[in-house]
């Protein structure tokens, strides 16, 4: 292998819920650009791509990777001078042998759309004719534009996501192979009218533990260099939505149009097997379960707010499950209080802060963003912690208020809840509680760890997961489970279907 070869890594990671009316602008979303890339050491794809083709002694030419938590749509002025710069980087570099990107396939632009369409569209005509591949998240809605101008994709095979390094590795083998076994990858995937979210989809549990355990068994085949289900992200509203599979072999189509369409026929004729795998309820059953429970001693009970998960893209200022809790007396006069983690409201954050600790904070809670699935709270609330800066949520001031009988954290930033140490930087002991509220979808290991019993709550917000309860204008139909009862066989014919 020649030293001089060159491929230049990079890309763009996020989850746009087109239901949440937040625009994701510079302050969310953070970047790593030339060398503050090539020597980031952490668990990304983009990461685990660098140290396999730099120990395979390539020349690894960094480009940017940008990120940014889950959220709405991004800001189109700030994505542009991204993709600018993203472009520059590789017209200085060239020539290159490849590209071997760190792609999400579910990030979109305001006044744009799809996001990594548009920026491999572009790519293509500074490059046209050197090799492309790039690793994807589970959750990628894959568009033809994306078939258009990459050769091979690899997409991660755990959710929770945590083969996302291993991920990287898979596509830098895939460039190394391409590269010096003289192929060209070639790649079949079919789209399926399936709509699930990954509180259905966790692959430690059936289905999807035999289905990834197939696209595991696919890749030992001859000639097949990778097998992925993309299973879309269902809080989009877009004509792309649904889940694809897709499989890149070493020039054959035909074999990789064969197996795209089984693994396709296959996913579908499992849809029954999905459910929730945890105990799930309706909001005002889940609390009165939650309830029994603690009387009855076993605690903490750790309830999810999944309509306003922030992990998954919502606004995380939905209040209507705070407005039920607050309506119930044995709720209010917990002791120690129920925490709920936690409401992205950066004025009453502020105000807190002015007040500070010891003192009361008035002012209006929530619904500062999605200003139509609920309304916000008037609070006059004693300020019981205040924590500046915290690392573990990307630096947001903090504040812990007691509304109404109920230990209730807010945060300036927009970030995820999942993490028991935002409550204990705040004084509060979480296994000592007897009930938790946390804006999330399924727990997280760290969560998970503490309960001693989990509901995942169906409440309201832009990541609910009974989708009949969303108003889709693009989706295409019919699409499952929305329409229960449709027909669909997997076409023969390679491509987008």
């Amino acid at each position: 292998m020649s030293a001089q070869k060159r491929v230049l890594v990079g890309g763009m990671h996020h989850e746009s819920d087109t239901f949440n009316p937040i625009t994701t602008g510079r302050d969310d979303i953070w970047v790593l650009r030339g060398t503050e890339l090539l020597v980031a050491k952490n668990k990304s794809s983009v990461c685990g791509s660098i140290a396999t083709l730099q120990a395979a002694g390539y020349d690894v030419i960094p480009a940017l990777i940008a990120r940014a938590v889950p959220n709405g749509e991004w800001d189109k002025d700030y994505y542009l001078s991204l993709k600018r710069e993203f472009l520059q980087a590789i017209t200085d570099a060239m020539p290159l042998d490849a590209l071997c990107l760190s792609l999400h396939g579910s990030m979109r632009v305001r006044e744009i759309g799809e996001a990594e369409g548009d920026l491999l569209e572009s790519i293509r005509t500074i490059c046209p004719d050197i090799p492309i591949l790039a690793s994807l998240d589970m959750h990628a809605t894959v568009s033809q534009r994306m078939l258009d101008y990459v050769d091979g994709y690899v997409g991660y095979k755990c959710a929770p996501h945590t083969d996302t390094y291993e991920t990287g590795i898979h596509a830098a083998r895939m460039t190394i192979d391409t590269l010096e076994k003289g192929i060209r990858p070639t790649m079949a995937a079919v789209k399926i009218p399936f709509l699930i979210a990954g509180e259905q989809s966790e692959t430690s549990v059936e289905p999807m533990k035999k289905l990834t355990a197939t696209l595991r068994d696919y890749e030992k085949k001859p000639h097949i260099m990778a097998a992925s289900y993309l299973l879309g992200f269902p809080w989009a509203d877009t004509a792309d939505n649904g889940v694809t599979a897709m499989v890149v072999t070493d020039g054959d189509m035909q074999l990789a149009t064969q197996k795209a369409r089984e693994l396709a026929q296959l996913f579908w004729d499992t849809r029954a097997e999905f459910r929730f795998y945890n105990e799930t309820r309706e909001p005002s059953d889940a609390l009165i379960h939650a309830r029994a429970s603690v009387e009855a001693g076993v605690y903490p009970v750790v309830l999810s707010d999944s309509g306003d998960n922030p992990t998954a893209g919502s606004s995380q200022d939905v209040t209507n499950f705070l407005q039920l809790i607050l309506a119930d007396t044995f709720l209010t006069s917990l002791n120690p209080p129920l925490c709920y983690q936690a409401f992205y409201d950066p004025a009453l954050v502020a105000a807190a802060f002015r007040a500070g600790e010891g003192n009361t904070v008035e002012g209006m809670l929530g619904a500062a963003f999605d200003t139509e699935t609920s309304a916000p709270i008037p609070v006059k609330a004693p300020v019981k912690k205040l924590c500046k800066a915290w690392a573990g949520a990307q630096n947001s001031d903090m504040a812990l208020l007691h509304v109404g009988g109920v230990d209730v954290i807010v945060t300036a930033k927009h970030v995820g809840c999942y993490d028991p140490e935002m409550m204990r930087a705040l004084g509060i002991e979480p296994e000592q509680r007897k009930i938790i509220v946390v804006k999330l979808g399924y727990l997280e290991p760290e969560i998970r760890t503490i309960a001693k019993r989990s509901i995942l709550v169906l409440t309201d917000g832009s990541t609910n997961e009974v989708f009949s309860r969303l108003t889709y204008k693009h989706l295409p139909s019919p699409m499952y489970p929305m329409d229960k009862d449709m027909e669909w066989h997997a076409p023969s014919d390679h491509g987008l279907s």
